[in-house]
């Protein structure tokens, strides 16, 4: 039977197979995966015994929301996310508004992983995180589809690509959650597969996209191949967009879903031990930090607490020092322009007004 079905308007779309069944790969995907793999146990196993993991756990959730939204086309930069709101600029606060959203929704996914399993109801639940207040807030968020969606193109005629009718996504997306529950696969190729399947169903009216690849990171934290969200996989798919949507293109042909598998395995292992060179890098940042706080003397107290909280938000303004520290402004300037002179922080507005001091060489780390 075609995947290709002609709609009674007129148009085709794709009516992709179940997803919950056997399957056999090569030997060459096996072994991508036992690769993969290995090196996630080696990324959990340093995340689970870095001191103090949590204060760093933010910038990786933050990294992995800017670079899966910018697959979609928003424009902010990870600096751009610990900006006062009045210094954010007017146009770029919906793209702004949307990561955001996107860090509540991680965060909002692990958290109920405690009490949920990753399923079709928590999915929707994460959605409407994810589009509340932001563009798309009115097309049904938490809910499925009740209508046609497409893919490129400015109509549904010249489409790059249409998903199954809305009438297939309730029994698809249930075959999705089977297979995601019940199937035998080695669980990083399963993964793979929950991914394409449902960026191919395509379920929701708008979000689809980031919603795929926040399941990425729910999922390896519910099977415990990560102990934290400290694998940011969209970075990988941002650099290499092209190929991943002609991968995810290829996968829905008879030859493509081992390429797809190839690609995403790749990308595992390569965005795992990049973030393993992350985390090992603010380590030795940490060390630094800390025998430079050591020296302050008096100061030394005020300035580890305001250094914990720039692990999680590595800029800051002096208002922000007096609200953290419950100090005067003076106290915060005095401390702020210590923590410059010792090398912590960095101006960077170059103003003499509205100054914002980055928690520069930590931020670096997540940059592209």
């Amino acid at each position: 039977m075609s995947n290709i079905i002609k709609s009674p308007l007129g148009y085709n779309y794709f009516l992709p197979d179940l997803l919950n069944k056997e399957y056999t790969f090569s030997p060459e995907i096996y072994n991508l995966c036992i690769k993969a793999s290995d090196k996630l146990a080696e990324l959990r196993a340093f995340s689970y015994f870095v001191p103090d993991v949590d204060f760093f756990i933010q910038m990786h959730v933050s990294k992995e929301a800017v670079d899966s939204s910018k697959i979609e086309g928003t424009k902010t930069e990870i600096d751009e996310l610990f900006l006062e709101n009045e210094l954010f600029p007017d146009e770029k606060r919906n793209d702004l508004e949307e990561v955001k959203n996107y860090i509540k929704a991680l965060n909002y996914g692990i958290q109920k992983l405690e009490e949920l399993p990753l399923s079709t109801r928590l999915t929707k639940e994460i959605h409407a995180v994810l589009m509340s207040g932001v563009r798309g807030e009115k097309k049904t968020p938490g809910e499925f589809r009740h209508s046609q969606n497409w893919i490129g193109g400015a109509t549904i005629m010249d489409a790059h690509f249409v998903p199954p009718s809305h009438e297939h996504v309730s029994e698809l997306m249930s075959d999705l959650e089977k297979f995601l529950h019940y199937n035998s696969c080695p669980d990083l190729i399963k993964i793979a597969l929950v991914h394409f399947q449902f960026e191919t169903i395509h379920p929701f009216l708008d979000g689809n996209g980031r919603i795929g690849r926040l399941l990425i990171i729910l999922f390896l934290i519910q099977t415990n191949l990560l102990y934290k969200p400290v694998l940011y996989i969209s970075q990988f798919f941002e650099k290499n967009r092209m190929l991943y949507y002609e991968n995810l293109d290829l996968a829905r042909t008879e030859t493509g879903l081992e390429k797809w598998l190839k690609f995403f395995l790749v990308g595992i292992r390569i965005t795992a031990e990049k973030n393993l060179q992350t985390l090992k890098q603010i380590m030795i940042l940490k060390q630094t930090v800390d025998s430079k706080i050591i020296k302050l003397g008096r100061k030394a107290k005020n300035a580890k607490i305001l250094v914990d909280h720039l692990y999680s938000k590595p800029q800051i303004t002096i208002n922000q020092v007096e609200n953290i520290l419950n100090i005067s402004k003076n106290s915060s300037a005095l401390l702020i322009k210590t923590l410059v002179e010792v090398g912590i922080l960095k101006e960077i507005t170059n103003n003499k007004r509205n100054q914002i001091f980055s928690f520069y060489e930590y931020l670096q780390l997540f940059s592209n």
